[in-house]
């Protein structure tokens, strides 16, 4: 069947600029309207399959419809030269898809695609036409219906006369006659003053056309109403006209010159590379490979059948894999699979099968290897993990399921929610089923993997890939199955001390208030605090008074009931989330088992989940105390912890190379205290505690790329004086300062920063004209390297510790990770000789050119510790 493409070229232009971020290439050229181009060509040619395209430009600024008024399309704000430079490529572009495309001196795209689309229409030739102007809506037919986008490229709306008629209960063909009445401001179409949108389909609803309505403008309703079609009469008609498209453009060529064959691959790949459109070019090299399910996988019932380069997957339908036993289990060396359910497997056969393996990989090797030791096998060595693979190529990406993480490079499989369903939709697969599904699985990974491995190697971050994460995932599954053990009974001890401190707090807070209330109501606690109490109101929102934590805040000093209304919250949220919440998280074996997750923080930090051990709030006491009921194995055992002093102001100190802050670290002087007798020109004994307050603040700051803003209200200081100390500290730290230009320069040639392992993190919003959007792409640029090298770090020394023969000798046991902090099960008796050892690790993971500290506490309780 015959289909023909048209594309408003300028029209989507001008969608594609302002609907992606401001990209560059390296020689300069700003892509981002070439790019989306390239990617809504690309969709339409897969999804559409047309056999004829065209794209049709406006020529110039003067057309007819100039002469028939003048100020048509005046007032248009002018090109963005950013934009401007960017139809030159888009040219090229289209001709190097060998899609025709044309342009004419005194007519619109609109005519051109006007008169293309009614010669379809004569020829019954399905007609897509693409575009960002409501204007061709008119041109809706039996054959031809329109791509309206209506945000940047993507979102797409179908227009066909029965969707014109959905939303306007008007034919396509009174489109005209809407402009007609209302006008258009984009075009500078005048239409009748004061008509409306609304207006103007009443009375096409009653009249049909602008010329009957002005014929019978006496039998409107309203006075004013009918003087205005009578005042305006010429300027409606010259509207229609304006907004009516040209179907008679004169052509010198017939629909079946815009034959489209989709075969100029190598002209594509050529510009893509030019352009620097990386993903297309993945894309196209992805699409030189079959889909999954194109290969013909023959299926074994003898597991040494495989290879000695396999691909493993067990499947557990269930979030937590610590504590679902796998239903299924797939394995393949390319060419066959092994794929059948748990229950008929021998686990001794299946732990020989692995541990003769070669090369073993997987998808996520953490959950597997804790899948593995709920069948009582005991196997980590896994050589690969494509979901590691994906999230260090790009961090930003979401981490769901196989199919999403393979599809990029060519690989169509099913998502787990096609196959089990979702919420109301779930499914229950038969067993042929899900063993059809788990070969795509684990062909998938096998497939992916060298595709991958190669694309790390091009960015640089196979040593980073290899040497960190991989062993790092085997480290991390053996600390989720251990677990640390906690003692109920002293939560269920804090529970009732914190229900009792709730209770006096609750009397107190109704006492001041003059009646009780309900605390948690922020309608009713509205009414109590800027009616009854008369305070002054800070910020309203749609269902009445706001009282979040900012407002509460900015009252302190207005009322003594809002410290006590803050500190109830405080201990309610303690209270439920973590006192009661712990409780539920302690399984049989008297341990919580949370569980570490290394592909969600871009810098590279882990995430602790089921329960989070990474936030417990340990600024109140009250918070601190739960740490009493995380406790060693048993008695002859200590909780160990050792922190990093200061790692990513060290990070920084290396990675700036400023001189004066290296000479404080080498020399164990306290960096905040150097930080304030640069800053404010004093000796170290005239520094006082406020000094070093705000030193600390601009120094921790400076790591998180703040604001002048921001440090105001750390500090409580005018933004001015802010902005004054940051300047003053920049200046007495010139390197820190050349950093932050730089590595902002750096991201906006490279589109990406990276850490002192090679780690990137993408910064696309660079280049935004959105001032908020692009300052904290600037942000993100300054501080990801920071804060990402402490992270790779960190977990280096974990990696490090793993391997280390001397270190593995002690019966100790890595219990957890709290940023840059590592906790340990230690007995007694072993703890200062551990202590050096693993001291020894943690300073020297990683050579960064200034001196990595650390420091240690221990006790019979996380507690005690500190």
């Amino acid at each position: 069947m015959k289909k023909l493409i048209l594309i408003d070229g300028n029209s989507v232009a001008f969608r594609a600029f302002y609907g992606l971020p401001l990209l560059s290439n390296q020689s300069g050229l700003h892509t981002n309207a070439i790019f989306g181009y390239a990617r809504l060509l690309e969709r339409i040619i897969k999804e559409e399959e047309p056999t004829h395209f065209m794209v049709a430009f406006d020529a110039g600024k003067s057309t007819f419809r100039h002469k028939e008024y003048k100020d048509y399309k005046g007032g248009r704000q002018s090109t963005p030269p950013e934009l401007g430079e960017q139809f030159a490529p888009i040219r090229r572009l289209i001709d190097a898809y060998g899609i025709k495309r044309f342009e004419l001196d005194e007519y619109e795209a609109d005519d051109i695609i006007g008169t293309l689309s009614m010669m379809a229409d004569a020829e019954k030739m399905k007609t897509i036409v693409i575009t960002g102007d409501k204007d061709l809506t008119q041109l809706a037919s039996e054959h031809t219906v329109i791509y309206f986008t209506k945000k940047g490229i993507s979102d797409i709306e179908e227009y066909t006369p029965e969707h014109v008629r959905e939303i306007y209960d008007l034919t396509p063909e009174q489109i005209i006659d809407l402009k007609g009445l209302m006008g258009d401001k984009s075009d500078n179409i005048p239409g009748v003053p004061g008509v409306g949108e609304k207006t103007a389909l009443k009375l096409l609803h009653q009249f049909g056309t602008v010329e009957n309505v002005l014929e019978n403008s006496d039998s409107v309703s309203g006075k004013k109403l009918q003087e205005k079609l009578k005042e305006f009469s010429e300027e409606a008609l010259m509207s229609k006209s304006l907004a009516t498209i040209h179907r008679e453009v004169p052509l010198d060529f017939k629909l079946s010159d815009l034959e489209f064959k989709n075969d100029t691959e190598e002209q594509k790949y050529e510009l893509f590379k030019e352009y620097e459109f990386n993903s297309l070019l993945e894309n196209m090299e992805a699409a030189e490979t079959e889909d999954i399910s194109d290969f013909n996988v023959e299926h074994t019932e003898n597991l040494h059948e495989l290879g000695t380069k396999v691909s493993i997957h067990l499947e557990v339908h269930a979030d937590n894999y610590l504590y679902n036993k796998p239903e299924f289990i797939a394995v393949t060396d390319g060419e066959k699979a092994y794929v059948r359910s748990i229950e008929s497997i021998d686990e001794k056969q299946l732990e020989e099968f692995l541990n003769s393996r070669e090369d073993v990989n997987a998808y996520d090797i953490k959950r597997q290897i804790a899948l593995l030791n709920q069948l009582g096998i005991s196997f980590n060595n896994f050589s690969n993990d494509i979901m590691m693979a994906s999230f260090l190529l790009d961090p930003s990406t979401k981490i769901i399921d196989v199919s999403e993480t393979v599809g990029p490079y060519g690989i169509n499989i099913n998502s787990d929610d096609f196959h089990y369903g979702k919420g109301r939709n779930k499914k229950n697969p038969s067993e042929e089923e899900t063993i059809e599904f788990l070969t795509d699985k684990v062909m998938a990974v096998h497939k992916a993997k060298d595709k991958m491995t190669a694309k790390l190697a091009e960015d640089e971050m196979s040593e980073l890939y290899y040497n960190l994460e991989v062993p790092l995932s085997k480290v991390l599954a053996d600390m989720e199955i251990r677990g640390i053990r906690v003692m109920p009974e002293r939560l269920v001890g804090m529970e009732e001390e914190i229900d009792s401190r709730l209770k006096e707090i609750q009397s107190r807070i109704f006492e001041l208030a003059g009646e009780e209330f309900n605390i948690n109501s922020p309608k009713q606690l509205g009414v109590i605090l800027f009616e009854k109490l008369e305070l002054p109101v800070i910020k309203k929102t749609k269902t009445g008074y706001s009282t979040a934590v900012d407002v509460l805040e900015a009252l302190l000093d207005k009322h003594e009931i809002i410290q006590y209304l803050l500190d109830y919250r405080t201990l309610s949220k303690l209270q439920s989330t973590y006192v009661i919440g712990l409780q539920n998280e302690v399984k049989e074996d008297s341990r919580i088992h949370t569980r570490f997750n290394q592909t969600l923080a871009q810098t590279g930090r882990l995430s602790s989940v089921e329960p989070n051990l990474q936030n417990i709030p340990v600024r109140l006491e009250e918070g601190r105390k739960i740490r009493r009921a995380f406790v060693p194995k048993d008695d002859d055992h200590v909780l160990l912890a050792l922190d990093y002093s200061q790692i990513e102001l060290r990070v920084l100190a290396a990675i700036t190379g400023d001189e004066t802050m290296g000479e404080a670290f080498s020399g164990d002087l306290d960096i905040h205290t150097k930080t304030a007798m640069e800053v404010f020109g004093v000796e170290r004994d005239d520094v006082t505690s406020t000094m070093r307050r705000n030193a600390k603040a601009v120094n921790f700051g400076i790591v998180y790329g703040i604001s002048d803003y921001g440090l105001s209200q750390n500090l409580g200081i005018t933004r001015k004086e802010a902005k004054t100390f940051i300047d003053n500290y920049l200046n007495s730290f010139p390197k820190v300062k050349e950093f932050m230009k730089s590595i902002v320069q750096d991201a906006k040639r490279d589109g990406y920063v990276k850490t002192l392992l090679n780690r990137r993190r993408y910064t696309p919003d660079v280049h935004s004209r959105n001032f908020n959007a692009r300052s904290f792409a600037e942000r993100t640029a300054m501080n990801s390297p920071i804060q990402g090298s402490a992270a790779d770090i960190i977990k280096l020394a974990m990696v490090n510790y793993a391997k280390d023969e001397k270190a593995q000798s002690f019966d100790a046991e890595l219990l957890l990770q709290i940023h840059d902090e590592l906790i340990f099960d230690v007995p007694k008796d072993e703890v200062e000789e551990f202590l050096t050892v693993i001291k020894d690790i943690m300073e020297n993971a990683l050579d960064i050119g200034v001196p990595l500290k650390v420091e240690h506490g221990y006790g019979s309780d996380w507690y005690q510790v500190k």
